[in-house]
């Protein structure tokens, strides 16, 4: 621990100077910090930026996370940087302008300069872990209540609110697993159309809803009903064929919101990717390796479904592959050198 406290304190001047290390990993959510943790612990110089924009920053707690279920996110993310801390791992509050790849990677922070001039550090491995941003449906009401009442994930929510009077808000048709997943919940639910329109569901979906005793609504939401500091009711838009300007009485809705993935960085740096439903992310192998030698991408900045422990688990396997690939890469230059 004490060499790479120190290797830190020698190579990170002020601004304009270029600090080594072997990794850098760009994001201090679960994933990051996980990584950093197992690089930490195997003695590697490592640096975490982080421009402290967590995506559960909304909710008020965890859930499903053993052994932290329930834990506020702002208390599980310090408890993870005191960890990385006692082995070394160095940790910026800083944001990533750019990153260059020849040989090693260059990655420029903004060290707070209106141009960007910060710093520039290198490393030799670069781990990814930016996440996504969650993009809600520009309804009247609706991100104020974001992480409270307005929910998107039953798995992290549906216990708290369970056996509530339930909305789903539909964005797309693929809304239709989402109001037949909560009903695991609760019974008392109502899908929301909103923009979809009825005849883009098929056959098997109506029959499933009906099935599962779940109300489908057509016609566009205009906003939410709040009293009291909570959510009372669903507010049609007028004109609506299902009743212009009505109020459906609801305690709680499950939106899912458009995810948009922080992948640009390593578009730039030339990784693959590839169009899923839920976005475009790189083409990663099953440790998270991109199709660039020595770039990697873990938690959301990887695939839109990698919950807080899924994400804590990515970034783990990526730090015990880098440290294989970066103690084999030393080997096998010390045996060339040998052999000259």
């Amino acid at each position: 621990m004490t060499e790479n406290t120190e290797h830190t304190r020698n190579t990170a001047g002020g601004p304009g100077n270029t600090a080594a290390y072997e990794v850098i990993v760009i994001g201090g959510g679960a994933a990051g910090l996980s990584a950093a943790l197992v690089l930490g612990r195997a003695r590697r110089r490592t640096l975490v930026v982080d421009a402290g924009e967590p995506r559960n920053a909304p909710a008020a707690h965890l859930q499903g996370y053993l052994s932290r279920d329930g834990m506020p996110p702002a208390e599980f993310l310090a408890a993870g940087r005191a960890e990385i801390a006692r082995y070394g791992v160095e940790l910026v509050r800083d944001r990533v302008v750019d990153a260059t790849r020849d040989g090693d990677f260059a990655v420029r922070l903004a060290g707070g300069a209106p141009s960007g001039g910060g710093r520039t550090v290198r490393a030799r491995q670069l781990v990814v872990a930016t996440g996504l941003r969650d993009e809600l449906p520009g309804i009247e009401g609706l991100a104020g209540r974001f992480g409270r009442d307005v929910l998107h994930c039953p798995y992290c929510h549906g216990w708290e609110v369970r056996d509530r009077a339930f909305g789903v808000l539909a964005t797309s048709p693929l809304s239709v697993h989402q109001a037949l997943m909560v009903t695991q919940w609760s019974k008392d639910v109502t899908f929301f159309l909103h923009t979809v329109a009825e005849e883009e569901l098929s056959e098997q979906d109506l029959r499933r809803l009906a099935a599962a005793g779940v109300r489908v609504v057509p016609g566009e939401v205009a906003g939410l009903v709040v009293e009291e500091d909570r959510l009372t009711g669903v507010r049609l838009a007028a004109g609506t064929p299902s009743g212009g300007g009505a109020l459906h009485a609801r305690e709680v809705l499950f939106v899912a919101p458009r995810p948009v993935p922080r992948t640009g960085l390593l578009r730039r740096l030339g990784a693959e990717t590839e169009e899923t439903p839920f976005g475009v992310y790189p083409v990663v192998d099953g440790r998270g390796l991109t199709t660039v030698p020595g770039l990697w991408a873990v938690g959301n900045a990887s695939g839109f479904a990698e919950q807080v422990v899924n994400a804590a688990s990515r970034g783990y396997r990526a730090g015990a592959a880098i440290n294989g690939e970066l103690l084999m890469a030393d080997l096998d230059a010390a045996v060339a050198r040998a052999q000259v």
